[in-house]
This record gives structure tokens, sequence and C-alpha cells, in this order.
């Protein structure tokens, strides 16, 4: 290649992820809100809605029905069963984003960013994370939106999570009260990843 060869880079496939409570939905709406240039995904889930959620904006809540019509007819990225719920990534929103050159932002489960690479290799995974398992299960704690046995579960499975870390291509602890901070070191991470001579190009 030359050195006055500059290509333009392909749009990239940017997974942020990591265990319950590290703060991942506040990442991604404090990006959104700062109006950066990326598709953010929008997940299916079977889940009910919480009080402060909107439909098509932080998730598409649909049936069991509904998501088992996506499944037969290959229109999900990936899903999972998470605490009994069923949550996935519709492909159409992704083709749809790099088809008109733009960065596609999903915020998945460890699970799910596992899946996400097998599936696609040059996907780029950041790892989102507290100060230490302590500080996890007080910020789960204090989210109040359990049951004790949910809790429990939800709890365990977070600490299995941490140890997935070498599934991922970058880790950033989320310190209280710093969200800014985060988000300027994904948005950093995402820049440098448009500089690599040898760019990452996904294919689904």
């Amino acid at each position: 290649m030359s050195e006055f060869d500059l290509r333009k880079p392909n749009p990239l496939l940017i997974v942020i992820s990591g265990p319950s409570g590290v703060g991942k939905d506040s990442v991604v709406q404090r990006m959104k809100e700062r109006e950066f240039p990326f598709h953010f995904v929008v997940t299916a889930t079977t889940r009910e809605k919480r009080a402060n959620e909107v439909h098509g904006r932080d998730y598409f809540f649909v049936s069991k029905d509904e998501f088992a019509r996506m499944i037969e007819k290959n229109e999900l990225i990936e899903y999972a069963i998470v605490y009994g719920d069923y949550k996935g990534i519709p492909k159409g929103q992704v083709r749809d984003a790099f088809a008109s050159g733009k960065d596609v932002i999903m915020r998945i489960d460890v699970q799910g960013a596992e899946t996400v690479r097998r599936l696609a290799p040059e996907a780029l995974l950041i790892f989102i994370t507290c100060e230490s398992e302590e500080e996890l299960e007080h910020r789960l704690r204090e989210r109040k939106t359990e049951s004790v046995d949910s809790l429990s579960l939800r709890i365990a499975t977070a600490r299995k999570e941490l140890q997935r870390l070498d599934a991922f291509d970058y880790v950033i602890v989320n310190h209280d009260f710093h969200l800014d901070d985060t988000v300027e070191k994904v948005r950093a991470i995402i820049a440098a990843e448009h500089q690599r001579v040898h760019h990452r190009k996904v294919t689904l």
C-alpha cells in the first residue's frame, strides 16, 4: 500500500459489554446524548418493560412467540436466555447502518459478546467494569430492581463474567461519578481503531 493511499475506514462493529451493574447502559446513553455519529443497536427482548424504559429506544419489547418467529427466520445476529428471558440483536439494523457507512454500537451481555466474536472475529469488543467485585455487588444491591433470589443470581453471574475479560480487546474501569471520563475513553478507542493501518472488516 502506498503511503498516500488514504482509504476510508470500514465501519466498525463495536460491542460494549461487561457484567450487570457496571454502567453499560449509562455509557451508551451518554454517548447518545452527546450525539456521537454511530448507529446504536436496539436489542429485542422478551422481558417486561421497566417503568423508565421506552419501546424502540431502550429495547424492542416482544412476545416469546414474536421472538421465536425472529429465530426461525434467522433475523438475529445472536440471541440468548438472560435471567429467564430472551435477548437478541436484529441483523437488519446492523446491515443497514454498515450500508450507510456508520459504525454500529451494540450494548450486550458478556455471553452475547462472545457469540458476536465467533460470528464476526473483527468486531471491536470493549469490556466495561468497576473497581472491584465488592463495588459491583454494592451497585447491584443499590439498584433495588431485583427480588432477593434474582439479585443473588445476578451477583453470581456478574462474578463469573468478570473472569471472561480475555475474550475482549479493551477494558475500561467505569469509576463512580466519572461517566464522562469513561465515555471519552470509549470514543478514543474507536478513533484509534479508525487509524489502524490494517482496518477491521466485519461481514454479516
